[in-house]
């Protein structure tokens, strides 16, 4: 980004991305102008280039930053050895790092249509490396013969999008906590694709009415 000298930009800029990302996820990108951002940041519209080139580069940053920060904390991840406790750790680490950035998971799925060609090809590869990784378990787990799945890279999307999902409905304060609905939601992983018995630590869930 540019940057004027004296600009204050690493207060500014991070101000500016967070205006854009909440009013993006509120409001949809194409419903956003960059005179809204201006306003929310609290700078003239004129500021925002001190920033950003356009609204379409600020949406590729705020998305790659996204992807960036996930590919970088899976990394710390053990997602080695036995498949079905690597597939618990994913699975744990996914709901907890996208519970905590709701605004940033929105706009990376809901405003994939509103990038350039260039830019989708970038995050599509961005996630095509994280998605890798859980079917990596799903693969090892359907050679071991602890997973019964016809097709892995099939049910690599689906519990992405299941477990992704918690970030459209999902609140603090509400009938269940965060535990709770993370450890249903693991029984239903391992439900989803095992025709075994699923472990007892996750299967020890409450009924729900």
């Amino acid at each position: 980004m540019a940057r004027k000298t004296g600009s204050h930009s690493e207060i500014t800029g991070p101000r500016v991305r967070a205006a854009a990302q909440s009013l993006i996820a509120r409001h949809g990108y194409a419903a956003v102008s960059m005179r809204q951002i201006a306003r929310e940041v609290g700078v003239q519209a004129g500021a925002l280039y001190l920033y950003t080139s356009d609204k379409q580069s600020l949406l590729f940053d705020l998305m790659r930053v996204h992807m960036e920060e996930l590919l970088d904390a899976v990394a710390e991840v053990d997602l080695d050895g036995n498949p079905a406790e690597a597939l618990d750790r994913f699975a744990r680490f996914h709901i907890t790092f996208h519970l905590d950035r709701a605004e940033a998971v929105f706009i990376s799925y809901m405003e994939l249509r509103n990038l350039t060609p260039e830019n989708f090809a970038h995050i599509a590869q961005q996630r095509g490396s994280y998605e890798a990784l859980l079917e990596g378990i799903l693969k090892r787990g359907h050679r071991s013969g602890q997973f019964a799945l016809p097709d892995t890279k099939l049910a690599t999307m689906a519990l992405i999008a299941m477990l992704t999902g918690l970030t459209t409905w999902f609140r603090d304060g509400g009938r269940l906590d965060r535990k709770e609905v993370e450890r249903i939601y693991l029984a239903l992983v391992h439900q989803t694709v095992t025709s075994g018995e699923i472990p007892s630590d996750i299967a020890a869930v409450r009924a729900v009415s």
